[in-house]
Order: structure tokens, then sequence, then C-alpha cells
């Protein structure tokens, strides 16, 4: 038996136009759940969010450089004592050339991405876990990017 596309079409039609639906409008604006203390201010001003970016060891080795367990070792004593209040870790692949190199280094990174009030104060704490990294390390760079940020809890 031969169907005729001339049948399918308005089924297939009909079939679409039953499973198409209104989309859900929210009747209230989402208000912040967290409020009212300088840790997790309704809605912030001066803040930063900074991504901060370390390289742990060459890709193709990974029994070489710093192993998870000497990462979350030097994150709880360089970066959460001086920034309790919450941060963000992700796993990532990098590659760079650094200073006379002719070839693209590959390496096994994170991204540190903290969120805080812009002060001279916690500018200095992100230069120190810089410096503290370079120190454990000998990297020569950890690079750094820092911008406005308009933060809500």
């Amino acid at each position: 038996m031969h169907a005729r596309p001339a049948f399918f079409a308005p089924l297939l039609a009909l079939v679409l136009v039953s499973c198409a639906h209104k989309p859900i409008t929210p009747t209230v604006a989402s208000a912040p759940t967290l409020q009212g203390d300088s840790t997790h201010p309704g809605q912030t001003k001066g803040w930063v969010d900074t991504k901060l970016y370390f390289g742990l060891g060459p890709v193709d080795h990974p029994e070489r450089g710093v192993s998870e367990t000497d990462w979350r070792s030097f994150l709880d004593r360089e970066v959460t004592s001086r920034f309790p209040d919450g941060l963000s870790v992700l796993d990532v692949y990098g590659q760079w050339e650094g200073k006379n190199q002719t070839t693209p280094e590959r390496l096994r990174s994170k991204v540190l991405i903290i969120d805080y009030p812009d002060t001279a104060e916690n500018r200095a704490k992100i230069e120190a876990i810089r410096a503290a990294w370079k120190q454990k390390t000998g990297d020569q760079s950890v690079m750094r990017v820092t911008e406005p940020a308009d933060v809500s809890f």
C-alpha cells in the first residue's frame, strides 16, 4: 500500500498544532531570596567578577604538575581562607606560549571565579592568591580578568 504525500501534510500539521502550547509568563518578578547583609545583598554596587586561570600541568602527562588533591589544598589554604563567602571553580583545557617558547603548551587548567566588592583589601587578596600560586608552582603567570558585576542573591 502506498500512502500519498497529500494525505500526510494535513495530518502532520494537525499533530504539530496539538503539540504547541502557550509559554508560561511569570506574574511576579523574581525577588532575591538572600538579602540584607553585606555578603548577600539584594543588589550590588561596586562589585566585580574576577576570573583567575591556573595551569595544573601538561595535558599529555597528568602525572606531572599539580594533582587534584594539591589543587584542593591550595584552594582551601590560599583562596577559601581569603574569600570564604563563596566562589566557583571550572575544569578547563588551556594552552599558551610562554617566554622563549615556539610551540603551545597544552595544560590541564582551572578557572577560579570570585565575585566581591571592589575594594583595595579584596584586590590585595586576589594578588596574594596569584603570588602564592606562582611561588608554589614556579609558573610565570596566573591570568586575571576582572569586570564590573551586577550581582543579586
